[in-house]
């Protein structure tokens, strides 16, 4: 019974699908002003402010147009999985939940399933799966249209990839056998 999936095994991956899960709710990409997307704004609020016409209105335009230029380049907002990616969101919390399911009904039911088993193959699987979607979105983010704003990485998706390798890693976590010195009964970790 050397190739029973380990306990650590499964608890890690069950910690990856829960992180996977929390990581859709947290800041996956910074939203960031590009200078295009600053002198657009500028311009904006200039043509906005000739329209309304007043007295001063105009020089408080001229004012927030070097304050909108100094935005260039700096986050001004962030994206979570869950407002970015409106599909793989779902998926990725469905494959969480298919991992967290099958190590927690297996870890309460006291017995661990051969590491080789369909169930260490397919948590193995949807591991590989929110991995691939996971990094497939980091090197390939949803681009905004109109080159106004651009998109860098943040936390939730570097803790998404974390999750989803966890989720790899457990099934083929190694099976600890180590024989008790006195009794020889053999103790599986």
């Amino acid at each position: 019974m050397a190739s029973d999936r380990s306990r650590y095994g499964l608890l890690v991956s069950a910690a990856g699908a829960v992180l996977l899960a929390v990581s859709v709710f947290l800041p996956w990409y910074a939203l960031d002003l590009t200078p295009a997307g600053a002198s657009f704004a500028a311009s904006l609020t200039q043509g906005l402010a000739g329209q309304l016409g007043g007295g001063s209105l105009p020089q408080l335009a001229a004012g927030a147009h070097g304050s909108l230029a100094s935005l260039s380049g700096r986050e001004i907002a962030s994206l979570t999985a869950h407002h970015a990616l409106h599909d793989l969101n779902v998926v990725l919390l469905v494959l969480a939940g298919i991992v967290l399911v099958d190590a927690l009904v297996t870890l309460a039911r006291g017995t661990t399933g051969p590491a080789g088993g369909s169930a260490g193959r397919v948590v193995a699987l949807v591991g590989v799966l929110a991995a691939v979607g996971v990094a497939y979105r980091m090197a390939v983010p949803p681009v905004p249209d109109g080159g106004l704003v651009a998109l860098s990485l943040r936390e939730g998706s570097w803790l998404a990839l974390l999750g989803s390798l966890m989720m790899v890693l457990g099934p083929i976590w190694p099976r600890v056998s180590l024989e008790h010195a006195h009794g020889g009964a053999l103790i599986r970790v």
